[in-house]
Parts: structure tokens; sequence; C-alpha cells
């Protein structure tokens, strides 16, 4: 396993590579057909009812974590009580998520997904600071916390007004996914304060699954007109959050290495 020195080390050179590709890339302008969906059927006078009503699993997620979080504190595993403070930020962008994709799946358009991404980003960076107080250094990761936040919700604005002045472009919101993905990716290799690290390669698979069944949404609704696979990727996405609580609630803390 790697150092936490070697560990940060890595992390700037795949900062700087990230952002430095990010600020190179062409353009990438979203579809004129994002917002149409395979699955517009309405139910209980829902309108587009399975992708507003999968957003469901994302509040579960995102609920029963704050609760244990803040009531039930015991069942999860920290060395230190400031190693919660991503997490149960984590939680609240999964509870956010689930509002803000409900809100955008009801009427979908550029304005409503404005609301729908921003939460994503919490749940994107507050993981990426998880990962370095764990993996890195505690006073890192909690001073970085707010700076990754920031950066998270300032690609979902740049997107935003791009789109306003007609030149929309995907570039910096993009990265902001890949990068965390990278994190995680490259939290298998770092040394780990926690036992179950195999779960953060799950949680990166669960993620990888739910952009498959994004881009399939239509092929997969074709199958039998049952469910989009939009919506599944709305309760694939969820899984992801309620496997990263069952590993805070599973996992143990390690024996400090001699010399650490």
């Amino acid at each position: 396993m790697v150092t936490p020195r070697r560990s940060a080390g890595l992390l700037v050179v795949a900062t700087i590579v990230v952002a430095m590709a990010a600020f190179l890339a062409p353009r990438i302008a979203q579809p004129e057909s994002y917002h149409h969906f395979a699955d517009q059927r309405a139910w209980l006078r829902i309108a587009n009812f399975g992708d507003v009503s999968s957003n469901l699993a994302f509040a579960v997620a995102g609920i029963w974590g704050i609760l244990l979080l803040l009531r039930n504190p015991c069942r999860l595993q920290f060395v230190e009580t400031r190693e919660r403070w991503p997490y149960f930020i984590l939680f609240v962008g999964l509870l956010l998520t689930a509002g803000g994709s409900s809100y955008y799946h009801l009427a979908p358009s550029n304005v409503r997904l404005l609301w729908d991404r921003l939460p994503m980003t919490i749940v994107f960076m507050s993981l990426v600071a998880a990962i370095i107080m764990e993996r890195i250094n505690m006073r890192a990761g909690l001073l970085l916390l707010p700076v990754l936040l920031l950066a998270g919700a300032a690609s979902v604005v740049h997107w935003y007004l791009s789109e306003a002045r007609g030149q929309g472009d995907l570039r910096f919101y993009a990265a902001v996914q890949f990068y965390a993905v990278l994190t995680v990716v490259l939290a298998l290799v770092m040394r780990p304060r926690y036992t179950r690290t195999y779960d953060l390669a799950i949680v990166g698979a669960f993620y990888v699954a739910a952009k498959v069944l994004e881009a399939e949404d239509q092929p997969i609704f074709s199958l039998g007109h049952f469910v989009s696979g939009h919506t599944l990727k709305h309760l694939v996405a969820a899984a992801a959050g309620f496997w990263i609580l069952r590993m805070l609630v599973k996992r143990r803390a390690l024996p400090v290495p001699a010399g650490a």
C-alpha cells in the first residue's frame, strides 16, 4: 500500500492532470435531446412517474445515514469524531439529490437540471474529502472539504451560465465526476485507516453501472416498456449510497503501522 505522503503526491498529480485536461479539452455541449427521457408515463397524477419516484431511494439512503450519524453514532466506525463531517454532508447531499432530481424530472429543463446536478456534486466531493481525511491527512481533508464543495458547485454553475449564453459547456462538471471516480480508484492503493477498502471498489462499480444505464435509457425501456434505464440509474446510484453506509457500519479501525 502507498504511504500517506506518497498518496498525497499521487492525488496532487491526479488533480493537476484532471484540471489541465478540463481546461485544454474542447467544449463539451449537452445534447439537445438530453431532456427527452424514455419513460414519460404519468401515474397518480405524477408526470414521469418512474424517473420521479425512483428518487425515493436517495432520500431513504440520505435520511438513514443522517439519523445514524446523529442518533446512533456508536454503530459507525470513526477513529476521530471529525471524520464524520464529510459523510454527514454526503448523506445530506443524497437527501438533496432526491429533492433536486424529483423536481427536475417532473418537468425536465436546464433551469431545473441545475438543482439536480448541484446536490450530486456535494456527494462526489464529500467522498473525496473523506478519502483524503482517512488515507492522507485528517486536517488537510477537513480544510479541503469546503474547497472541494465549492469547486463542485462552481462546475455546475459554470455549465448553467454557459447554457444561458447558448454555448453549453459540460467540461468542468464532467471533470468533477471523473475526479471523484479517479480518487476512489486511487484510494484502493492508498494505505487505509480502516478495513473493507474493497467496499470503495463496489461503490465505484455502482457509479459506472449507473452511467451505463443512463446511456441505455431507451433500449432498456424498449424491452417490454416496464422500466427505463434512467429509472434504474437512480436505483443503482442510490445503492452506492447504501453501500457507503454499510461500509461505515461494518468496517473496523486498523492498527497504526510502526513509525507512521
